[in-house]
């Protein structure tokens, strides 16, 4: 069933009306740091149903909380010395924890797919952390887009994905980290579970080496399936000469001939952030019958959660 999509603009007004909507079990995409996340009210059983149903998304994946604050945060999930210590240092920002889930913790059973753990973030971007404020609540988000096709980095991206399926999008303007947070398990030994818009290099300094940790067959943290973040042409990578007629993507400054570039400079923070836009434009350019090709990306700081996307584009699609 088709319906309206809103889009609204954060003015005290948008911000009330998409939080009236959140309340009703309703769904609204807003804009956080990293990507457009597809928010409803995470204690809502219907609406975190809506969620899975509007992405297409398998109900084995679990979704990330969203809370404005610590003091929310620690009502979710448990925290250790060491748990407490990573947040004080992190959050708000790009960074999702998965913890311990609190008996009491009131969270709809689908948000964490069954599992004893729970996935949680303090988003930094404003226009977030007031929906939610608005909201006074946990906020379930995945990324607002249909599952494992290319994650939104603008309102225009979510209407083109999700209009017609989800209530409103908050308009946000573009997010300016790119890439989907970073996933730290700290519910055993720290595991990276997932490279994201927080350096593994940042947290190793507090934590020492991390184990790299993933499950693409039955995930205990979003973004861990094996094809994902696909467009719908076909990817390669590490490609340092392209095909005839394949769109060229480059990186630094060695890729004369590109199509289009990530990082004309090779900077890997201006990369991030274009990296889905880009992947949109190629797609756009070459057609599901083509194929888009990317430059090598060097596999350090946001470089690993850039070829960690890459890798999941170009993997084979069921």
């Amino acid at each position: 069933m088709s319906v309206e999509t809103r889009l609204l603009i954060p003015t005290q007004a948008g911000l009330d009306d998409a939080a009236a909507i959140l309340q009703r079990g309703g769904l609204v995409a807003m804009p956080t740091e990293t990507v457009y996340g597809l928010a409803g009210d995470a204690r809502n059983g219907a609406a975190v149903a809506q969620i899975f149903a509007a992405k297409g998304r398998p109900h084995f994946n679990p979704l990330i909380v969203h809370v404005p604050d610590m003091a929310l945060a620690m009502q979710i999930g448990v925290f250790d010395d060491q748990a407490a210590a990573i947040a004080a240092a992190f959050w708000p920002g790009p960074l999702t924890l998965v913890l311990p889930l609190r008996d009491d913790a009131g969270l709809a059973p689908l948000v964490t797919a069954g599992l004893g753990t729970v996935a949680i973030r303090i988003p930094a971007h404003p226009v977030a952390q007031a929906l939610l404020r608005a909201f006074g609540g946990p906020l379930a988000a995945p990324s607002a887009n249909p599952s494992g096709r290319v994650s939104p980095t603008t309102a225009a991206h979510v209407m083109q994905g999700l209009g017609g399926r989800i209530a409103a999008v908050l308009d946000g303007g573009a997010c300016p980290v790119g890439v989907e947070s970073t996933i730290l398990g700290l519910a055993g030994a720290p595991s990276l579970l997932r490279p994201g818009g927080v350096p593994a290099e940042a947290l190793e300094t507090m934590l020492g080496p991390l184990v790299i940790a993933t499950n693409a067959e039955k995930p205990t943290a979003p973004g861990q399936l094996a094809s994902h973040y696909a467009p719908g042409a076909a990817v390669r990578l590490e490609v340092t000469r392209p095909d005839p007629g394949e769109i060229w993507v480059g990186f630094g400054p060695d890729c004369a001939g590109a199509t289009m570039t990530l990082s004309a400079t090779g900077d890997l923070v201006e990369a991030a952030a274009a990296l889905f836009q880009t992947l949109r434009a190629a797609d756009d350019l070459t057609g599901a019958e083509g194929s888009i090709a990317f430059a090598p990306i060097p596999d350090h700081g946001l470089g690993r959660a850039i070829n960690d996307r890459l890798r999941r584009a170009a993997a084979p699609r069921g």
